[in-house]
């Protein structure tokens, strides 16, 4: 079978990491697979083991016609099966040039409870039909496209992680809180770009809180660069490839979204066999289940931060235990390669 994967781009993120990985299960099978992004390649991209084309789009209405147009022309070269759209842009693009690509199914995936306003809606609305199948990473967005009318129907793939990546490991968190100057203070760990939807303003806001009452707790913040003054107690660490590593070393992971759909690094975390305490957004609540401290908005974060550094040490770890359990049992990415194939259409 040949498969086509059409994303904005490779830039660190949790949708563009499913998707290359995705995209590499499906290389490993047998398939012959090609990864086409909108925006141009730039360094510090994720790497994605198939062959990769970028459309060079750069914004305005000249540049997306331009690449639309080679969009086109690449995949009626290319002659896919398959057409695996993902994100607002990859979903437009690939539906309109999938009707000029005989022999193609688009498959559509919607990676967030929130992708835009009424006019994306629309968007959605109208092109609903090039999509032979529209699928979300989770029940709640689905259920959200559909009651916007976005889409007639959703179907449901759950986000995934390699599992084998992160797997506990004594030395290496002794060595990253080593370096990171650490002792026997409790250190929270947040991952993801600055973006509204993570609404870091309310985290630092809430970790303020959790200091005032535990001054040995410590906020490491990966992913985003410094905003605004020096917090007491946080440490903010850019992009980083050391994801699982810093996991390791923290004792909890906290998240403060806005929006999700299924945050891939909760997953991560969770895998580690760490704690988590996280806003009941999106798909967080059918990733975590009991496995972890829910709350209705920011502002409740930092009474259960600190309640969870309140517990005893082994029933912390025994969350931790559960949570990992949960990922290994109903998230890895092996068998989500598998569910792929058959709503492509593969006979498994």
């Amino acid at each position: 079978m040949k498969i086509v994967y059409i994303l904005n781009s490779l830039r660190v993120g949790g949708a563009e990491r499913l998707t290359a990985r995705l995209a590499e299960g499906m290389a490993e099978r047998g398939h012959r697979v090609l990864a086409m992004t909108l925006m141009p390649a730039e360094a510090g991209e994720l790497e994605c083991g198939v062959e990769r084309v970028s459309l060079g789009i750069t914004g305005g209405p000249w540049s997306a016609i331009v690449g639309a147009v080679r969009a086109v022309r690449l995949l009626r070269g290319f002659r896919p099966d398959v057409i695996h759209t993902h994100g607002f842009q990859g979903n437009m693009l690939g539906r309109l040039a999938g009707v000029l690509t005989p022999g193609a199914r688009v498959i559509s995936t919607i990676h967030n409870v929130y992708e835009g306003g009424r006019g994306r809606m629309l968007a959605y609305r109208m092109t609903d039909g090039f999509a032979a199948r529209t699928v979300a990473v989770c029940e709640a967005a689905a259920r959200r496209f559909e009651s916007l009318g976005a889409v007639r129907k959703c179907g449901v793939v759950r986000n995934a992680i390699e599992v084998a990546g992160f797997e506990p490991d004594a030395g290496r968190r002794a060595a990253v809180r080593a370096e990171m100057g650490v002792g026997e203070e409790f250190v929270w760990l947040a991952v993801g770009r600055d973006a509204p939807a993570k609404d870091y303003p309310g985290m630092l806001g809430a970790f303020g809180q959790v200091r005032e009452l535990r001054p040995d707790a410590r906020l490491w913040i990966a992913g985003a660069e410094r905003r605004g003054g020096g917090e007491d107690g946080v440490s903010w660490l850019g992009m980083r490839e050391d994801v699982a590593a810093l996991m390791d070393g923290a004792d909890g992971f906290v998240l403060s979204s806005r929006w999700e759909g299924m945050p891939l690094a909760v997953a991560e975390a969770m895998a580690m066999g760490k704690p988590v305490v996280a806003t009941d957004v999106g798909g967080v609540r059918e990733l975590v289940g009991d496995c972890g401290v829910l709350v209705g908005d920011v502002g409740g974060l930092a009474g259960a931060m600190v309640e969870v550094m309140g517990r005893p040490i082994e029933e912390r770890a025994e969350l931790g235990r559960r949570a990992r359990r949960r990922v290994l049992e109903g998230f890895d990415l092996s068998a989500r390669v598998e569910e792929w194939e058959g709503v492509y259409g593969v006979e498994c």
